[in-house]
């Protein structure tokens, strides 16, 4: 195991320095499987996974969901939808942070972009809080959880890696996300709600009571955004199309809504397009070096070595799921989302399926610990998202923010474990 270590050390050791997690990946991986072997191999099967991964059908999902993400936030609608969401809680005590946290969600229904989320609803819901007397920490902590919520809801980039990586059904990885990103946004509220009764300062004013026309008229202004999600989702739930019509679906149809919203310039539109070739290649990268570094751990024996100590603990299910959920708590104190997922993923995923774990029901719990990875302090991506846009806020502030929504997420997942259903009986009813 001495190899294994090393290149692992190394691995971590280019991660320090700032060399970006896909040519770490590929680095490592390739070097390690060159010490495995040989040179020759290491490089001919470097070179045909990059053949084979750019080639694959499966791979244009990606790019199709990325352009949808990005021609919605072109199409400017998260207003529409916090206001909508504001109009039907707003009045209540902590409610402009409930209409953030229901806005978020209807943000990540279009969206694969955690950070995208996070940034737009800093800049339209952190000012209106504020100006109500909320907490900046507080205001800022709710945008940050939100914003995680992109993630788990599809369309979800994490969702697309964790699919590509584990040769897992895509299409009931996404169905799968539904009752979970609806069992985290309740539980959100719930947080909300009994944070600010323990803590009246934090939320001190309530906005004003929306008559019910107006609230009725709010929702007129978002049944495009509805409507794209329930074509996209709802056609690969009844069989309709595949994760990749879908996506292209989505992609058009984000197209449309931003051309019939007067935000469709050919400047703005080129500009989408060249970040989405960003965008994807950039995952294209992280996930070519997700799969080589895979290569490297499979011939290297690593998978087998903590096999056999997760064998020699004489572990069962649950002991062993708990295990896995303290070591991703440890790495996610130092790694963020994306690269925690890409390094564990090859390792727990034979042992979990050996154990007989469902891997639609791990991939849900693997994306669910990285999105906790998104605000986990002290790494915590988008707490210093939202610092970025609030930069009089200390980040101390916002890291006491994000602890009620820490505690509700500690509960989600509690809920995951004792009741695998939650996540497994949609799935279970999609056509075929």
């Amino acid at each position: 195991m001495t190899a294994p270590l090393v290149m692992f050390a190394s691995l971590f050791g280019l991660l320090f320095v700032g060399v970006p997690i896909g040519f770490s990946l590929l680095v490592v991986g390739t070097a390690g499987f060159a010490m495995t072997s040989a040179i020759g191999p290491a490089l001919a099967m470097a070179g045909q996974v990059t053949v084979d991964s750019v080639l694959s059908y499966n791979f244009s999902v990606l790019p199709l969901f990325v352009l949808m993400g990005n021609l919605f936030s072109l199409s400017r609608m998260a207003d529409e939808l916090y206001s909508a969401s504001n109009a039907f809680l707003g009045h209540r005590r902590g409610g402009l942070a409930m209409a953030t946290i229901l806005a978020c969600g209807g943000f990540s229904a279009v969206s694969g972009s955690s950070v995208a989320c996070c940034v737009t609803m800093t800049k339209i819901s952190v000012p209106t809080m504020r100006r109500y007397g909320y907490a900046p920490g507080f205001a800022c902590g709710t945008v940050a959880a939100g914003a995680t919520l992109d993630i788990l809801i599809p369309p979800s980039i994490a969702m697309v890696l964790y699919a590509l990586m584990t040769d897992t059904n895509l299409g009931a990885l996404m169905v799968a996300g539904l009752v979970p990103g609806a069992i985290t946004i309740a539980l959100y509220l719930v947080a909300i709600s009994v944070v600010t009764w323990l803590r009246p300062d934090l939320a001190p004013v309530a906005g004003a009571r929306q008559p019910w026309l107006q609230r009725l008229r709010s929702l007129r202004d978002i049944w495009p955004m509805v409507l794209l999600f329930g074509l996209v989702v709802g056609g690969i739930y009844f069989g309709v199309c595949t994760p990749t019509e879908g996506a292209g679906l989505g992609a058009i149809g984000a197209l449309a809504i931003a051309g019939l919203r007067g935000r469709l310039s050919w400047p703005a539109l080129r500009a989408v397009l060249v970040d989405t070739v960003e965008t994807t290649t950039q995952l294209f990268v992280v996930l070519l070096g997700a799969i080589v570094f895979a290569n490297y751990v499979t011939v290297s024996g690593t998978t087998q070595a903590f096999d056999a100590w997760i064998g020699s603990l004489q572990l069962g299910p649950t002991a062993l799921i708990l295990l896995i959920l303290a070591l991703y708590v440890v790495i996610g104190c130092a790694l963020e989302a994306n690269s925690m997922m890409v390094l564990t993923v090859p390792i727990f995923f034979p042992v979990v399926s050996a154990a007989g774990f469902d891997p639609v029901w791990f991939g849900i719990f693997v994306v669910v610990v990285s999105q906790i990875g998104l605000v986990h302090p002290p790494m915590g991506l988008l707490l210093f998202a939202v610092k970025a846009q609030v930069p009089d806020v200390r980040i101390s502030s916002i890291f006491f923010g994000v602890l009620p929504y820490l505690v509700a997420d500690a509960l989600r997942v509690a809920l995951f474990i004792a009741f695998p259903a939650l996540v497994l009986w949609l799935p279970r009813t999609m056509g075929s």
